[in-house]
């Protein structure tokens, strides 16, 4: 099930959080953020939050907010984290195909990810699989906790028909 996402929420989704950005293979988030960083970023600045939810075990979240403002303000961005123990079982695609519908029904034409790094290729697999085209490479954009500097992608679906 996903709902939108509770303060209760985060922070059993905490560990995971931690352990996803410490890692530093796939968030450009400062690794040593704390609770409340993170928590504001993720769920505070955003316009919501969600999470998917099943038995009462966080298993997987996401963000949408805007990607810019103005004569842009028609494009989302949204960031997704699943638990490693529910991976490759699909939650990341429900929770990609959710927040598509949840754009449009906040009025967004678009969805654009801005630095998605290309050494992740699950998700860069999925994303395509979902409508999501590579507009553009960061040249060594991410520095990789094991491979070094490596470059990420700007990706991005328009969502109306």
């Amino acid at each position: 099930m996903i709902r939108e996402m509770t303060k209760t929420d985060f922070e059993l989704f905490w560990p995971t959080f931690a352990v996803v950005i410490q890692a530093q293979q796939t968030y450009a988030f400062n690794p040593d953020m704390t609770f409340e960083q993170a928590y504001d970023l993720w769920c505070k600045t955003p316009i919501k939050a969600f999470v998917y939810v099943d038995n009462d075990v966080v298993l997987g979240t996401y963000y949408i907010k805007a990607n810019a403002m103005g004569p842009s303000g028609h494009i989302c961005n949204c960031g997704y984290m699943v638990s490693s123990e529910a991976r490759g079982k699909g939650i990341a695609r429900l929770m990609c195909e959710h927040s598509q519908q949840t754009a449009i029904a906040l009025g967004f034409e678009a969805m654009q990810f801005n630095s998605v790094v290309s050494t992740n290729d699950v998700a860069v697999r999925l994303w395509q699989k979902l409508g999501f085209g590579i507009v553009g490479t960061i040249p060594n954009a991410y520095k990789h906790a094991e491979l070094g500097l490596v470059d990420s992608y700007v990706m991005y679906k328009w969502l109306k028909a």
